[in-house]
């Protein structure tokens, strides 16, 4: 199918489901998880109600795959380059499993003239979900790019989830002129605008969102960083696909590799994974 087609229908979702009742959609459009639901548990991930589900736009909200660039950390002019907005195709379903590609035959830039193959493997357990991403060089030449998972966690309000796990790391404040400096508190708070990239995070100990009366744990592989990101309400009226007081209701955890870019020569292959916890 042509994403560019406007005669393309928009793609249903993935459904993948556990006979303990754990859930998750993921949609061929971005390779977008749309929704985690564990077992005898509510909906762990935020998805805006004013989301538009049209090709050319990204969906607000879920698991947004961000490659082959991070925000403006590269030379694309489109932020976030362009999976999010690619149409991936399934090449692997079971119950619980789901694999999808993209490659440069169907989301080729004209400013990132590279042959890759990137993809997405969600896979579903009773209390976790298991989101990777892996590219491979297919290209004569080397190639280097940076991506995240820009995961949106569902909160009941962001005034009193607190992160924890950041302690002692280096991290760049991009909403304050991105000046550098070390994470001082024990629990970093969401009590207005925040855009951070945590440089070099630890393996283990995971990180945590914490609730009054739950938390998520969130670990990665491959990644090197995370991203704690909410755009507060000022920012947030700005977001036409955004509800109001939306911004309330979530806490973005990305797990992302944007301050040492990925390096690749001809045939040679990277991933990341990022593992949502619940508990």
């Amino acid at each position: 199918m042509n994403p560019t087609d406007k005669s393309t229908a928009f793609p249903s979702p993935i459904v993948l489901q556990k006979p303990s009742g754990a859930r998750a959609t993921v949609s061929p459009y971005g390779a977008h998880v749309l929704s985690w639901r564990p077992a005898g548990d509510e909906e762990r991930l935020f998805l805006s109600e004013r989301a538009e589900y049209r090709f050319g736009t990204p969906i607000r909200g879920g698991v947004p795959v961000i490659f082959p660039q991070f925000a403006g950390e590269g030379t694309l002019p489109k932020k976030h380059g362009f999976a999010r907005t690619a149409l991936w195709k399934m090449v692997e379903q079971t119950p619980t499993r789901a694999q999808l590609h993209l490659t440069d035959a169907q989301a080729s830039h004209e400013l990132w003239p590279f042959r890759y193959l990137a993809e997405i493997t969600v896979t579903l357990d009773d209390t976790s979900l298991r989101v990777e991403l892996a590219v491979s060089n297919h290209d004569e030449r080397a190639f280097a790019f940076t991506a995240a998972l820009h995961t949106y966690i569902r909160v009941a309000n962001a005034d009193n989830a607190v992160v924890h796990g950041l302690r002692g790391l280096r991290y760049r404040d991009t909403a304050h002129n991105g000046v550098e400096a070390d994470e001082r508190p024990e629990a970093l708070r969401i009590e207005d605008e925040i855009d951070r990239i945590y440089f070099n995070v630890p393996t283990e100990p995971a990180i945590a969102l914490r609730e009054p009366s739950r938390r998520t744990r969130i670990s990665g592989e491959g990644f090197c960083d995370v991203v704690v990101w909410n755009p507060g309400a000022d920012k947030a009226a700005q977001f036409a696909d955004l509800d109001p007081e939306g911004w309330r209701r979530f806490v973005c955890v990305e797990s992302a590799v944007i301050g040492k870019t990925v390096k690749l020569a001809p045939k040679q292959r990277w991933s990341g994974a990022q593992i949502l916890h619940s508990d």
